[in-house]
């Protein structure tokens, strides 16, 4: 029997690539919450180790991303738009990416959260993450949501996740502006350099829950068409 790239990877449908490929930029983003614990207890080592596994967990979304886009079939073979597909796949994988930032250079600058901070902040952190966590127990739907061609009781419960989703991403906007906050209120005795990089982080902490967020929307687009 010939090699089929198509089946090798897609077996009998499309929807199971990208459904492990949102898992692993998920297990990429989970590991932010040790690596910031290893971040603020000072153990650069640890830090250093978890920084490095995000990074490989990043590249190999990437991988994965690369590989469904070279052989995902075109849309007559689908039961959805292939550009609806690819445009998901996209939004996992910033995810996976802004992740791999955020380690990158909290590690490169080995930078310190200032201790009265450091409780709020890793709340944050938490409920952001679990942004991507619910973002992949919707997207865990997406195969039976396919079966049942986008109706009936499966599509209550995926909207039900959605809806969850949006609501931890709210949360994460509120903690977002509450840090800031307290932050602007320590910035005359923090180095200025230190200042700026720190709300770069907690921006870009806030992206990992908007992004996850995003996944959802997709979503929701392709139960809507």
């Amino acid at each position: 029997m010939p090699n089929n790239p198509f089946v090798n990877l897609f077996g009998r449908s499309p929807v199971g690539p990208i459904q492990r490929h949102m898992t692993k930029a998920h297990e990429c983003t989970t590991q932010l919450v040790p690596f910031i614990d290893a971040l603020m207890a000072e153990d650069w080592v640890e830090a250093e180790r978890i920084q490095q596994r995000i990074s490989s967990l990043e590249r190999e979304a990437d991988q994965m991303k690369k590989d469904i886009r070279v052989n995902l079939p075109n849309s007559l073979f689908l039961s959805v738009p292939r550009s609806d597909l690819l445009e998901l796949l996209s939004v996992q994988d910033k995810v996976a990416n802004r992740a791999k930032d955020i380690a990158g250079l909290m590690l490169g600058r080995k930078m310190k959260i200032h201790p009265d901070v450091q409780p709020a902040f890793r709340r944050f952190v938490e409920r952001s993450v679990e942004a991507a966590t619910q973002a992949l127990r919707a997207m865990d739907e997406l195969s039976e949501l396919m079966e049942t061609s986008f109706a009936g009781r499966e599509v209550k419960l995926v909207e039900k996740l959605i809806d969850e989703l949006e609501h931890i991403e709210h949360d994460t906007d509120e903690m977002q502006i509450k840090l800031r906050a307290e932050l602007y209120k320590r910035e005359a005795v923090l180095p200025p350099v230190d200042v700026m990089f720190t709300y770069q982080i907690i921006e870009w902490i806030g992206d990992v829950a908007d992004r996850a967020e995003r996944v959802g929307n997709r979503l929701g687009i392709l139960m809507a068409r």
